[in-house]
């Protein structure tokens, strides 16, 4: 069956669909960070970094980069009118306190029950890199992931349970990936949508975990 993957720009955008207004919102380093881009108009939506800035705005024009204002990626942003810089452990606080209605975050694996696996492979000799994603991903009032459905071996990155060291227990809400979105429910994984030309089944057999399909 012919089918077309989402780009990651039309990832970002889906996502950022879903994302209401008025909402404080962590974007992770990688992937989700493109979400910022694609935040609809006129929908006031507050982005924080954990390295201390409430109210980024867009990635800067080409050339108009202040590499004194960048996001815990090392990525420069921009700053709203209102925007805020702070300490960092100010930042932590808040990821740590439940201030946080959304982060969105990369993943290597996200499992049946929402447990997440993000900052290691388990490699011998990998670089640990959990940053904040612990707190953000037990922090916020709700964890979506956005990440590749397979990896680029072809493995399902949504199993039954989790074989890379975990980030977080059950707290992912919603997966966003190239081919589908997810929810986490109590009873299991529901599948709310898919790309056109691929099938419930096709998208099963993709899945490393039992879904549902959305009523």
């Amino acid at each position: 069956m012919a089918y077309e993957k989402l780009s990651r720009d039309a990832m970002a955008a889906r996502v950022a669909r879903d994302i209401p207004e008025g909402a404080y919102v962590n974007l992770g380093i990688g992937l989700p960070t493109s979400v910022a881009n694609h935040l609809p108009k006129g929908r006031e939506i507050f982005l924080h970094s954990e390295n201390g800035i409430l109210g980024m705005g867009p990635a800067p024009a080409p050339g108009q980069e202040d590499w004194d204002l960048i996001n815990a990626g090392k990525q420069p942003v921009t700053l709203l009118t209102g925007g805020a810089f702070f300490h960092h452990a100010d930042s932590f606080a808040m990821m740590r306190g439940g201030h946080l209605d959304i982060c969105v975050l990369g993943a290597f694996q996200v499992s049946a029950t929402g447990d997440l696996a993000n900052w290691s492979t388990g490699e011998p000799g990998a670089i640990p890199a959990v940053g904040g994603a612990m707190d953000l991903a037990i922090g916020a009032k709700a964890t979506f992931i956005m990440m590749e459905h397979v990896t680029k071996a072809g493995e399902p990155k949504i199993v039954e349970r989790c074989t890379y060291p975990l980030t977080g227990v059950g707290c992912v809400k919603r997966i966003y990936t190239d081919l589908a979105v997810i929810e986490v429910m109590p009873q299991g994984l529901r599948a709310i949508e898919w790309v056109p030309g691929l099938d419930f089944d096709a998208l099963q057999a993709l899945t490393a975990a039992p879904l549902v399909r959305a009523a």
